[in-house]
């Protein structure tokens, strides 16, 4: 198949979806596949080498900002698409009020993207696609005219959209919601990274059950061996800000009562969190050590060295890859008992739920574990043997690659 994968970049921090997208484009290239990958709006950031090479980066976040305003010339838009200036946009803290937001979202599903015909200028001089693939259904405004110019099916991924747009202020929520239920009748299949989040996008767009498959993320195995560390160590692993839970586990934390017990929190960070973070090593005292943006060996050490993991996320999340990395290392894990958590687990059995936003029952789960060390090994090699084989790269490539040719022939 030659397929063109369009995924959004996000400049400055490690984001799951990119990390799920870039393992993708890659195994689908070991399977014999002509993948082009193009980024959007900011520069890839993965723990591993881009996928997308040396492509251009289209529709620049920049021009799509100012393209609010006014029309952006193509001298222009190709100057504001700079990987160096987007980076460096990127890190800006305070440009970019909420309703900047939910304008920018009202825009980009009203599908008024001038700088769109940048992109199909480009994708006209690379062999032609049998089939385009969305990162997630944000970008579904540009459907339509991807169809019209190349007359191929357009395959979307769904990769937790809710939470961004859920957060828009009004009017920019509901009519970005309307927006986007319309916009999804130009895409031929979806596919959801759990079954909660498959059939939360049903309900909330409308969509026929038939239209939305299910392929979990995978990631690349890890052949080390576990050695659980001789220190009890709770581990984060996830963007350092409000919404992942880290205040809650933070105040679990400061409620466990076991001897020596250390915290290490490592993921993703950009400029508006570091107000946040510093609250936390205020409140934290020096007992917790914290570890930006690590690469991929980097964090691969770090996962080797926790006895249990915890990321209690404030809101129901689509999937959660750092799931499946800590117990690919037989790390264990305690989630709150939302989103697709109750999924991976009951699919992995490789740790505890408990009640979501609360600290003291997640102060509980973790001492549970953290008390009895063969009960936390038996839960950390459980799991480690499913993602073993249902949550590897190679899985998620075989089961995207029948879905993506089954579109083919059926268009």
């Amino acid at each position: 198949m030659r397929i063109i994968q369009l995924t959004p970049g996000t400049g400055n921090y490690y984001c799951g979806s990119c990390l799920r997208d870039n393992s993708l484009v890659r195994a689908l290239r070991a399977r014999g596949h002509d993948v082009l990958m193009v980024p959007l709006y900011l520069p890839l950031v993965t723990d591993e080498p881009s996928e997308s090479g040396d492509v251009p980066i289209f529709m620049s976040g920049l021009s799509v900002f100012l393209g609010r305003k006014f029309a952006v010339p193509g001298w222009l838009d190709r100057a504001l698409s700079s990987p160096a200036l987007l980076r460096f946009a990127s890190r800006l803290v305070g440009l970019t009020t909420a309703k900047d937001l939910g304008e920018s979202a009202v825009a980009m599903l009203s599908g008024g993207h001038g700088e769109i015909e940048r992109l199909i200028t480009w994708l006209h001089t690379q062999p032609p696609p049998d089939i385009i693939c969305l990162s997630n259904s944000l970008l579904s405004a540009l459907a339509r005219r991807l169809k019209d110019e190349f007359h191929v099916p357009i395959v979307c991924s769904m990769q937790g959209e809710d939470s961004f747009l859920d957060n828009l202020p009004e009017p920019y929520r509901q009519r970005s919601w309307e927006l986007l239920a319309q916009r999804c009748s130009d895409i031929d299949q979806f596919i959801a990274v759990s079954q909660y989040f498959a059939d939360l996008m049903q309900r909330r767009l409308s969509l026929p059950a038939a239209r939305v498959a299910v392929v979990h993320p995978g990631i690349v195995l890890d052949d080390t061996a576990p050695t659980p560390p001789a220190t009890p160590t709770i581990g984060f692993l996830a963007r350092m800000h409000h919404g992942k839970g880290l205040n809650t586990l933070a105040d679990a934390f400061l409620q466990l009562d076991v001897p020596g017990a250390r915290l290490r929190i490592a993921g993703a960070v950009t400029g508006m969190d570091q107000r946040f973070i510093r609250s936390l090593q205020q409140k934290l005292g020096g007992r917790a050590e914290f570890f930006p943006n690590l690469d991929h060996a980097a964090k691969q050490d770090f996962l080797h060295s926790l006895s249990v993991l915890s990321v209690p996320a404030t809101y129901g999340e689509a999937f959660g890859l750092y799931v499946i990395e800590a117990l690919a290392c037989g790390v264990p894990v305690v989630q709150p008992r939302h989103g697709a958590f109750p999924e991976v687990l009951a699919k992995t059995g490789g740790g505890f739920l408990c009640e979501p936003n609360n600290p003291a029952a997640l102060a509980a789960a973790l001492h549970e574990l953290l008390r009895d060390n063969a009960r936390a090994r038996q839960l950390g090699e459980a799991g480690r043997q499913v993602v073993r084989t249902e949550f590897s790269v190679e899985a998620m490539t075989q089961k995207t690659e029948v879905i993506l040719q089954q579109v083919i022939h059926a268009a």
